[in-house]
């Protein structure tokens, strides 16, 4: 029966001025999304809505499923279309729309009315409340609710009549690159894939980087953060990914650094790295999935030392203030989880010290990075030379 989705956007409407650049760059996603699915569609928007129709045959579900991954839209409805030919037709259509929709006729209801053009001979109550008397002569057994129904029968009057009963939530948010783009230190965890997901969600394209160390860590663990990129990407649309070899930075650092800080100092060389190629590429700022207290390198202490690392962009932290049951909640949700948690380590958890520093001061982790003067800046420029780059959707 449905042949077109209706979609709804949230804070978009309050954009102002600029509204048409984020509903433009909605329509590029949706677009995105759709090119997923077996079918051909159009996708327009008059006057605040957005539609999309189907082409001739099409996959339903996954249709459904590709544009719920949106970011932006807050509700999906499937709609029915009709042309408008008086209010007999579209009363009998409506009847007609609940005897195929509904198996049993013994629900509660509501109907509720838009009408975008005030040409229409009936305002917006009447044509409730005349529909609703037609749709009790036609299903006695149902009751109106006007307060708390069991189904609300939608109905908005613009160059087409939509009509329909379903609606599903979006994911809210602002649509990809209307806020800019940033990178993201992905590891193989359950934090970082999350907290790429969420900063995506506020209108972030997001690249991302990946420190690999073999052959303390496997190439399938490098692949386990590939599978990661290519899970989110179905939200955050391509993905620039930077595998980086930092085996031989980790073993100067530990050769040269007190074991305590290990955790510390290898931090911060990850984020010159990852801010290098992040001016390299255009971003804006770096994210990470840490969150305060979650493990001795994201003390308030720590974060500190390693934010003074990077010098000419801002870090993000999007789930800085989140336990790990809501990290782990929003992975299960998104599709990251299982893959998370496959037993393949990468470098940060393989070089961890025995006991880590927990208070860093600053001035201390500085002075004892100064043995690594003149030893690690050949391997930091050979460890950015030979990183792979790959391109993950």
């Amino acid at each position: 029966m449905y042949h077109a989705f209706l979609l709804k956007y949230g804070e978009i409407g309050v954009k102002g001025k600029n509204r048409y650049l984020f509903e433009e760059a909605l329509v590029r996603d949706v677009e995105r999304a759709l090119r997923r699915v077996d079918g051909k569609f159009s996708v327009t928007r008059p006057n605040g809505r957005i539609y999309v129709e189907a082409e001739g045959e099409f996959d339903y579900e996954n249709t459904l499923d590709a544009v719920k991954s949106v970011f932006g839209l807050v509700q999906i409805c499937p709609v029915v279309l009709l042309e408008d030919n008086g209010y007999e037709d579209l009363s009998k259509k409506v009847i007609d729309f609940i005897e195929k929709e509904y198996d049993k006729k013994d629900f509660t209801f509501k109907v509720a009315c838009r009408r975008g053009r005030k040409d229409y001979p009936k305002d917006s109550m009447e044509l409730a409340a005349d529909l609703g008397g037609d749709i009790l002569d036609a299903f006695p057994d149902l009751k109106v609710d006007v307060h708390n129904p069991d189904v609300i029968i939608h109905v908005e009057i613009r160059e087409k009549i939509s009509l329909y009963s379903k609606v599903y939530e979006g994911l809210g948010g602002l649509p990809l690159g209307t806020s800019g783009r940033a990178m993201l230190l992905l590891s193989g965890g359950i934090d970082s894939p999350v907290a790429g997901y969420r900063v995506a969600r506020r209108g972030v394209t997001i690249d991302a980087v990946y420190f690999h160390a073999p052959p303390y860590t496997s190439e399938r663990a490098k692949n386990k953060v590939v599978d990661l990129a290519r899970i989110i990407s179905k939200y955050t649309g391509p993905i620039r990914l930077h595998i980086v070899n930092f085996t031989d930075i980790q073993m100067k650092i530990l050769d040269c650094c007190p074991h305590d800080e290990l955790t510390i100092i290898m931090r911060r060389y990850m984020m010159k790295i990852a801010e290098h190629f992040a001016l390299e590429d255009g971003d804006m700022g770096l994210v990470t999935g840490e969150s305060i207290g979650q493990v001795a390198s994201q003390t308030m202490q720590s974060l500190a030392c390693t934010d003074a690392a990077v010098t000419k962009l801002p870090v993000y932290r999007p789930l800085i203030a989140w336990d790990k049951q809501e990290i782990i909640d929003e992975s299960l949700k998104i599709g990251t989880y299982e893959t998370s948690i496959l037993p393949y380590q990468d470098c940060c958890t393989i070089f961890v010290a025995k006991h880590p520093v927990t208070k860093p001061k600053l001035d201390i982790i500085e002075a004892d990075e100064r043995a690594l003067v003149g030893q690690i800046e050949e391997l930091y420029q050979t460890a950015i030379d030979t990183a792979e780059v790959v391109e993950v959707e």
